[in-house]
């Protein structure tokens, strides 16, 4: 052994015998003391190897998405030099009037584009919030509606928004200049594009989807949410069930260094203590679709302490979520353009990221497309199994030519994604053998035959309450 071969055991040993002795008086935590105990499989006799059908083929291609057209939209926008809600709704080139005309001109050139696929309308109404001064006031909203091409699916509705309407510092201000360019008019430049992109390229190739996509510019948002509420009630109006609601809000702007980075992707968790919420499902629902890479999931309902326009759908127990930037600049959000002490205030368009913009126009239009080309979700979804080795998951289903079966989902109470457990052709009752109800939460989902998913369903679980201790 030469001198170097015993100064390196040395060191070694005396490595070892500090190490054990920080064991011995408890600084070293505990987790790293020992292995991580492993648990019984579930089940025992290995899971069933379900064959997994191919999602759908093709797709929004990165290339596809039109930067440019958005950087026009958007300059237009602007250029409209206020668009609050309260400003006027007849000037052509200054308000929030100015704002829908030129939305409404925009939709009206995509339409001619899909051969008359798409539906453009706009929704006259009157609201009332606290920053209306409590009175009554008109408001707009802008729509183009992509109808669905299956009769049982038509009226199953999946919408995208952005809001067009802007503010300044005092949002009781309606002579201020409020450009807007983050808040929201890239919103309505990511639904603007997907109008494009869908109405264009369609369900494999052909321009048609089995569900109706509607795709939204809506006022009103910064008095309180007042379009949003609108588009919901109006859906129901026209008798839509709403299969998920996608609302791009401040998604514009990516300054942080690293850029691009992921989009995030707010879903509430209901009244439910598993975060399994509708809201929460399509959030899942549209991570898998765009996957990890692109999406950021945020386990909140939004913005600590914000709102934005899902916020009515999802009160009322609908899917819905809200895309945001990774990374918000307040100085640029809710401004009157000023500069104060060497500091530019004020939302403007040379500040916004389209490369970032432009991811999140694709993940918004990939995951409509797939959504609006799978069947529905499956209905009462129920375990039971309760006191025993295995669970039972049954759910009902209308007959459809175009599924393929349903996907039974499980996940650790404490992970945020689900897994495939097993696969059935047909609605009913599947015994999971050796599943745990009690380690577990469960799920379905239908496929169909194109691949496309469902929504997942969350099964529900019969609540017995403990038993009570009575004394005499």
């Amino acid at each position: 052994m030469n001198r170097r071969q015993a100064q390196y055991r040395w060191y070694s040993l005396r490595f070892v015998l500090f190490s054990f002795v920080l064991f011995v008086a408890g600084a070293i935590p505990a987790v790293a003391q020992r292995s991580v105990p492993r648990d019984p499989a579930e089940p025992a006799q290995g899971r069933p190897q379900p064959k997994i059908l191919a999602r759908p083929a093709g797709g929004i291609a990165r290339a596809s998405v039109d930067e440019k057209l958005m950087r026009a939209l958007i300059e237009k926008l602007v250029a409209c030099g206020t668009r609050l809600t309260l400003s006027s709704w007849e000037d052509a080139k200054r308000g929030i009037g100015c704002a829908r005309d030129v939305i409404a001109a925009r939709f009206n050139e995509i339409a001619k584009d899909s051969n008359g696929k798409l539906q453009v309308v706009v929704d006259k109404f009157e609201s009332t919030s606290e920053r209306t001064s409590s009175k009554p006031i008109p408001l707009e909203n802008v729509y183009a509606i992509l109808p669905g091409s299956d009769p049982k699916m038509a009226k199953t509705i999946f919408i995208v928004s952005g809001h067009f309407d802007s503010r300044p510092s005092d949002v009781m201000d309606p002579k201020a200049d409020a450009p807007g360019a983050d808040d929201d008019a890239s919103g309505v430049a990511v639904s603007v594009e997907c109008a494009r992109l869908l109405s264009k390229v369609g369900a494999n190739g052909r321009g048609t989807y089995r569900a109706t996509i509607l795709f939204a510019a809506v006022s009103g948002e910064e008095q309180g949410l007042l379009g949003a509420t609108r588009l919901l009630e109006w859906t129901k109006q026209q008798g839509y069930r709403v299969g998920g609601m996608l609302d791009d809000d401040i998604v514009g702007a990516d300054s942080a260094r690293g850029a691009p980075h992921r989009v995030r992707l707010f879903s509430g968790n209901g009244e439910i203590d598993d975060a399994d919420s509708p809201s929460r499902e399509l959030a899942r629902a549209v991570e898998e679709i765009d996957g990890r890479a692109a999406i950021r999931m945020i386990f909140r309902i939004d913005r600590y302490g914000r709102g934005g326009d899902h916020y009515p759908f999802y009160k009322a127990g609908l899917p819905a979520v809200r895309f945001t930037e990774a990374f918000e600049d307040y100085t640029h959000q809710h401004q009157t353009p000023r500069t104060e002490k060497g500091i530019e205030y004020g939302d403007f368009e040379k500040y916004l990221n389209f490369r970032f913009m432009g991811d999140v126009a694709r993940d918004n239009a990939q995951a409509l497309r797939q959504l609006a080309q799978a069947p529905a979700p499956p209905t009462n979804a129920k375990l039971s199994g309760a006191v025993t080795p295995d669970a039972r998951v049954s759910w009902s289903a209308e007959d459809d030519p175009g599924r393929a079966g349903f996907e039974i989902l499980w996940r650790e109470t404490t992970d945020p994604r689900w897994t495939l457990y097993d696969f059935a052709a047909s609605p009913g009752e599947t015994v999971l053998k050796g599943a745990s109800t009690d380690n577990h939460f469960f799920a379905v989902r239908a496929v169909g035959k194109n691949g496309a998913r469902s929504i997942a369903v969350p099964t529900e679980i019969e609540r017995r309450p403990p038993p009570s201790a009575s004394t005499k």
